[in-house]
């Protein structure tokens, strides 16, 4: 039987313009767990642009604080959003400069356009702070996490938190594309870049929030259940 996924993500309030650009891009809305009409990015190919979007879509717009996991066991959703909750409460907003649309190898993503140490120390915390209630990985991810090549510091993390990505291996990004032919990731990150700074204003960015999102079965797409702003 087919058990939950849960990941702690920062998500933008549902009525920001940040919120809207993410979802149109993508095509779906993880707040409504609806389908969306795309905002196809000028230039790009109608028909393609959901093949390109397919895999970020399956997990609704975001940026990774905690990678996705089952619970652990004796531990329970009830118990994981009454901790969330009490996490978010004792952390401060993390201001960030502003995000530019950037180009990770072969996908494209929102990053922060400064570096920011308190951000990599947020993202660090919340991996630490959330895990007993993480199920060690399974022998099928533990392969597929394996099978991309990884440094002796991100197969160590791998080991101890079930994701490589963290610690000094983390990079803050958000989303907006799968992986792309190599010859169309320029262009597809300028077009993005234009049609971001047409939808969201050009001000700085406050990381306020911590969202949970949950995943009823591998087939699914991740929903969001529930936001807590930090600080309360």
């Amino acid at each position: 039987m087919s058990t939950p996924r849960y990941a702690l993500y920062y998500a933008p309030a549902c009525d920001s313009a940040l919120w809207r650009f993410g979802c149109a891009t993508l095509g779906y809305d993880a707040f409504t767990g609806q389908d969306i009409a795309f905002a196809v990015p000028a230039g790009c190919d109608a028909e393609g642009w959901s093949q390109a979007t397919a895999e970020p879509r399956r997990y609704g717009f975001h940026a990774t604080l905690k990678a996705p996991f089952h619970l652990a066991n004796g531990r329970s959703e009830g118990q994981l959003r009454a901790f969330a909750h009490q996490i978010a409460a004792g952390l401060s907003a993390v201001p960030l400069a502003g995000l530019t649309v950037t180009a990770l190898g072969r996908f494209v993503a929102l990053t922060p356009s400064e570096p920011s140490p308190a951000l990599q120390k947020l993202a660090f915390d919340m991996v630490q702070a959330f895990e007993p209630f993480r199920a060690p990985l399974g022998a099928a991810d533990l392969e597929r996490r394996l099978a991309s090549p990884l440094t002796p510091a991100q197969r160590a993390y791998l080991e101890a938190y079930g994701y490589p990505y963290v610690g000094d291996a983390f990079r803050f990004h958000m989303t907006l594309t799968g992986s792309l032919p190599q010859d169309a990731v320029s262009g597809t990150a300028v077009a993005l870049a234009g049609a971001y700074a047409a939808a969201v204003p050009a001000e700085p960015v406050a990381i306020d929030r911590v969202c949970l999102f949950r995943q009823p079965d591998r087939e699914s797409r991740f929903h969001l259940l529930d936001s807590f702003v930090l600080g309360r």
